[in-house]
């Protein structure tokens, strides 16, 4: 585990509402112990959200070009190992959650999150964290479709999203690095293997693309991750469990928000399309 303890920013240290009940377990590795290192990665990542698009617009990427618009950039074999990779770490994060769930006999419809420093709960708590450091990761997302000049991609709901996830993970592996947090995150990465699959293939360009069908049923399980994730939350509420409610509430909230937004794309992607098409 001496790998996670390393703080690179520290740029809050300070104490802060409830940081005396955050687990002891993982408050020294990377990027956990201060919240100052997450609110300063998600305002520059908005602020390139903000400004790279008006600087892939208006400066040329050399002298060779009449145009002062910088040309998108072709990135193909950066996007292939990157989605690629991204595929494998999800498929790492899914099979260690649960393989140490079983071992440690957790109960996954309620497991509180004990501090406990067996193997298996050290795995979990390490998996957990993974995770929450590959929702960072992640923002390379947005990166790539603004260098890619792919525009129509760069969203609310895609922006929303990414920027998110990560705030909202660093809670979970500062309070709850194990116990229940491990159904969402078991979830959660077993879909993004799907598709960052999906997007590693895509990379490959048109000739692999028109095999590609599945795309619609991607988002489709997405959705019902968003409903499963919702309902799991409302019974650990409902039968009293012993997890923090206010995160099961903050769960059910933003599963809400995001059910909403990903069914207006789906809708607007996919019927929509359907009706013009007949």
């Amino acid at each position: 585990m001496a790998f996670f303890k390393y703080e690179y920013f520290k740029l809050n240290s300070t104490n802060f509402p409830y940081a005396h009940l955050a687990d002891k377990r993982t408050q020294h590795w990377l990027l956990v112990e201060s919240y100052g290192d997450v609110v300063a990665l998600v305002t520059l990542y908005l602020l390139l959200v903000r400004y790279l698009p008006k600087w892939m617009q208006r400066y040329c990427i050399s002298h060779l070009y009449n145009s002062y618009r910088r040309k998108p950039f072709q990135m193909k074999p950066l996007m292939l190992l990157y989605n690629f990779l991204m595929a494998l770490l999800n498929a790492h994060i899914c099979k260690e959650l649960l393989f140490n769930g079983i071992r440690s006999k957790y109960n996954f419809w309620c497991q509180p999150s004990r501090e406990l420093y067996t193997k298996e709960e050290l795995r979990i708590a390490a998996a957990v964290w993974w995770f929450y450091f590959s929702k960072l990761l992640e923002f390379a997302d947005t990166i790539f479709f603004i260098l890619r000049k792919k525009r129509e991609q760069l969203t609310f709901l895609h922006v929303y999203h990414h920027g998110t996830m990560f705030p909202l993970w660093w809670i979970a592996i500062k309070w709850v690095p194990t116990g229940s947090t491990i159904i969402p995150s078991v979830t959660n990465s077993f879909i993004h293997v799907i598709m960052y699959s999906y997007y590693g293939l895509s990379a490959l360009g048109p000739s692999v693309q028109k095999f590609l069908w599945w795309k619609k049923y991607l988002t489709a399980l997405q959705l019902i991750q968003f409903v499963f994730g919702a309902c799991w939350s409302a019974q650990a509420i409902i039968r009293g469990c012993d997890f923090p409610t206010w995160i099961n509430v903050t769960t059910i909230v933003y599963m809400a928000s995001l059910l909403f937004l990903f069914g207006q794309f789906y809708v607007k992607t996919y019927q929509t399309n359907k009706i013009k098409d007949k």
